[in-house]
């Protein structure tokens, strides 16, 4: 395991799920880690459980991603590690499909991401490592998700841009593809747990490893992304769907 003593990482979207358990890894390797998120109940429990840093911002608030930055820099100085987590998920057909829920998705997903990288590229130190959050459906788009994978194919393209132009300055810049991840958000939606079981066996079903992905799973790529390990790794996107995209 990589050390990332003396790193500072900055995590939006950490109060559940992948960012969570991303910031907890790199909490684990040493790094100091500041978490975002739009509930402040919900980033300061989160903080205190993992003993790291929490700052309110909304992701698709492009005056709260611009006050992020700000205060990151005044607490911090510079930043090692920026991984770009935060997203929403939304489902719906084209023909059905209403500028609120566009907007919505695309705010947060596309925008928000969007500017994060843009308010931080001038507070990442040299060398340092920028990581996206994307999704498999970025490859492999479906009915009723076209809003979602757009987003994602969007940041898949954005994140390719942004390391060859950040490459002068040794920091790289790449995504993160899971495809069905074990999280909290079923058990959070009132289904009661046979229901949530006949969803996971029928999601597995279709993934030729036969099981879901875990946050954990996601954390450790995002750790070795931003370690010295991977210094010879950049625009490139780590798919993580249990061969899902191949069938």
């Amino acid at each position: 395991m990589d050390n990332l003593n003396h790193k500072v990482a900055v995590i939006t979207g950490g109060n559940s799920g992948i960012g969570y358990a991303t910031a907890k890894q790199l909490k684990q390797q040493g790094a100091t880690v500041i978490i975002t998120g739009r509930r402040k109940e919900a980033i300061d429990k989160a903080a205190l459980e993992l003993g790291v840093k929490a700052i309110v911002a909304d992701q698709s608030n492009i005056a709260d991603i611009e006050n992020l930055a700000l205060k990151v820099k005044e607490d911090f100085g510079t930043v090692d590690i920026l991984f770009i987590n935060a997203g929403i998920a939304g489902l719906g057909n084209i023909e059905q499909a209403t500028e609120t829920l566009f907007d919505s998705i695309i705010n947060v997903n596309f925008k928000g991401a969007y500017f994060t990288l843009s308010k931080f590229i001038p507070i990442l130190k040299d060398g340092a490592s920028v990581v996206f959050l994307s999704s498999n459906t970025a490859s492999m788009p479906g009915p009723g998700s076209s809003i979602y994978s757009s987003s994602k194919t969007a940041i898949n393209s954005v994140m390719k841009s942004a390391a060859l132009e950040l490459a002068p300055r040794k920091i790289r810049v790449n995504s993160v593809s899971p495809g069905p991840t074990e999280t909290e958000v079923m058990n959070k939606v009132g289904l009661d747990k046979e229901t949530v079981k006949n969803i996971m066996d029928v999601v597995v079903d279709k993934v030729p490893l036969k099981q879901m992905g875990t946050s954990e799973d996601v954390a450790k790529m995002v750790a070795y992304l931003s370690s010295e390990s991977s210094k010879f790794i950049t625009g490139a996107d780590f798919i993580m769907d249990g061969g899902m995209v191949l069938v």
